[in-house]
């Protein structure tokens, strides 16, 4: 991106806005959510820091704002606003980090590599049939779900011990990463699915 204001040439915090003169940038293309947020490509991120800056970058670009200056600039900043948002969305989100991070350095998608690590494979089996048999609330399910925070727990570690540093574009190591991240999906979904169970209907 570039680093300076186009309009008063002071420092670029986030491509969206000017936090000097409050310009809006127009974003054509689709803008990278690290980028998004003055920050370099890692996978881990100081929480309260991209807290902050959402606050920050909000301020610049949200419609309400831009209310008496045209719908132009209103359409902009609705189009800015949006991109910050589902940047944060992003950032905040582990796995979906993890994810961005591996498809940038050109790792598998997981319609590429959908497999998970084998050892994995055979927990897996064991789960399910808990998961198809086991009455919502049991002791059964409950361990269950104790089991698989423990997994999702270690297999974050795992990803994030594996992505620092971040590893050069296309190595081999972004392979085992994306079954780390296909088993993680696994884990969120099957908690997902004993947290409906319980919901009170």
């Amino acid at each position: 991106m570039s680093t300076a204001c186009p309009s008063c040439g002071a420092g670029l915090e986030t491509p969206l806005a000017c936090g000097a003169c409050g310009v809006l940038m127009l974003q054509e293309d689709a803008v990278c959510p690290f980028e998004v947020f003055g920050l370099k490509e890692a996978f881990h991120l100081d929480t309260g820091d991209l807290r902050a800056r959402l606050r920050r970058f909000t301020r610049l670009v949200h419609p309400d704002f831009f209310a008496l200056e045209g719908e132009e600039a209103i359409a902009r900043a609705e189009r800015n606003n949006a991109l910050l948002n589902e940047a944060y969305g992003l950032l905040s989100d582990e796995a979906r980090r993890a994810d961005r991070l591996v498809s940038s350095l050109g790792g598998p998608t997981e319609k590429d590599l959908g497999s998970m690590p084998q050892a994995f494979l055979m927990e897996v089996m064991e789960w399910n049939e808990t998961l198809e048999e086991a009455p919502p609330g049991s002791d059964a399910m409950l361990q269950l779900e104790r089991e698989l925070n423990e997994h999702r727990d270690q297999i974050s570690e795992q990803i994030g011990a594996a992505l620092t540093p971040l590893p050069q574009p296309g190595d081999e190591s972004l392979a085992a990463i994306r079954q780390g991240l296909n088993a993680r999906r696994y884990v969120d979904r099957a908690l997902a699915r004993i947290s409906a169970s319980s919901a009170p209907s």
